[in-house]
């Protein structure tokens, strides 16, 4: 067990609220939050652990935000959910007894704490809704796609769990596929059909990634799109206040046309798939479950593998490519066009992305000499 010292595992005031039972019960979440922090916090991969001051400093934080869960939902609970953090991130812009450097402070804290609940109780990662600024953090978004790395995510989702045709396969080749797509599919080699092979080769992934390099879907759009949105006559996505991301306003989003050709033929495909029978949503798992902020991370670091795109030492969410829509669009539109293409209620939170981007600094660099 990890020797906590000056880390208050449970405040006083916290321990006043609890019964003897609930005490116990959080003091031993409040030690398996700690320890993991402290020991693979910062980097689990490498066993790098958070600074004992980071973690002192945040963990109060972290107890402030579980006794004000258990005020506004009527009682005790360790099952804190993202709705929580986004609930208390409202809470706290609308405090002003609180600075902005506590606030971020708490924000951060809360990062911590989803992100020990993303890789020991596989929650899903969390994305604040909020941020503040303490008059020293970045402005700028976080890690995006370059133009270059945008093209090839949109080639590499056409090889993404891409088959070759039976016809061009050797003996040996093809078995070796009829075996993959078994494994795939949950059925026997013997039991495949042609049909499996063109199911292999769909435009599922095709449309979810062109359609996201296009609108800039953040994860929870992406969960909840549906058929309806998608307008191929006129290329563009019409997502309605009620689905929303920030429930503000209906919204009409722009998209290529190759992106509509690829939602075209996906929405006649996806017909063909029984998990799609009884809903109208438009990109579900092979385990039928909306897409989550996890499960569209590894599409993505599968489609930078496929693309040769190194990832080391960037945070490549799905958030990249909603970052990379930003920043271009501010280059070749300006402000008002990344605000509409993105959604984005309040300019204030498009203005981040009026930067230049890097290839345009390197060019700028060169020709200076």
């Amino acid at each position: 067990m990890t020797d906590f010292g000056d880390i208050n595992v449970v405040p006083g005031t916290t321990a006043k609220q609890l019964t003897e039972r609930q005490l116990l019960d959080y003091r031993n979440h409040r030690e398996d939050l700690l320890e993991w922090l402290l020991v693979f916090g910062k980097d689990p991969e490498t066993a790098d652990g958070y600074a004992r001051t980071t973690v002192k400093t945040r963990a109060f934080r972290m107890d402030q935000f579980y006794r004000w869960v258990w005020d506004e939902g009527g009682g005790y609970t360790t099952d804190v959910t993202h709705n929580h953090a986004n609930a208390y991130l409202r809470h706290l812009a609308t405090q002003d007894d609180y600075s902005h450097v506590h606030k971020d402070n708490s924000r951060k804290a809360l990062q911590m704490l989803f992100k020990w609940r993303h890789h020991q109780q596989g929650l899903d990662e969390w994305d604040p809704a909020l941020s503040f600024s303490n008059g020293s953090t970045s402005t700028n978004p976080r890690d995006y796609l370059t133009v270059d790395e945008r093209r090839k995510i949109r080639e590499a989702a056409l090889e993404y769990g891409s088959v070759p045709s039976p016809d061009s396969l050797s003996g040996a080749e093809r078995d070796r596929w009829e075996a993959y797509l078994a494994q795939r599919f949950e059925k026997s080699k013997d039991d495949l059909e042609d049909s499996d092979w063109e199911r292999a080769n769909n435009w599922k992934i095709p449309s979810l990634v062109w359609t996201s390099l296009d609108a800039g879907l953040r994860p929870i759009e992406v969960e909840r799109a549906v058929t309806s949105w998608v307008d191929v006559e006129n290329a563009v996505l019409r997502i309605p206040k009620s689905q929303s991301s920030k429930n503000t306003e209906n919204w009409i989003v722009g998209i290529r046309e190759r992106t509509a050709e690829a939602l075209e033929k996906w929405i006649d495909q996806r017909e063909q798939h029984e998990r799609y029978d009884d809903t109208d949503a438009l990109w579900l798992t092979r385990e039928a479950n909306p897409y989550g902020s996890s499960a569209l991370r590894r599409v993505l670091r599968q489609l930078c593998d496929i693309a040769g795109i190194d990832t080391e030492n960037r945070q490549m969410s799905w958030y990249a490519i909603r970052h990379s829509v930003g920043t271009y669009m501010v280059r070749e539109e300006d402000l008002a066009a990344a605000q509409s293409q993105l959604r984005h209620k309040s300019p204030e939170t498009t203005m981040k992305y009026d930067q230049v981007p890097v290839e345009d600094r390197r060019d700028a660099l060169d020709r200076m000499g």
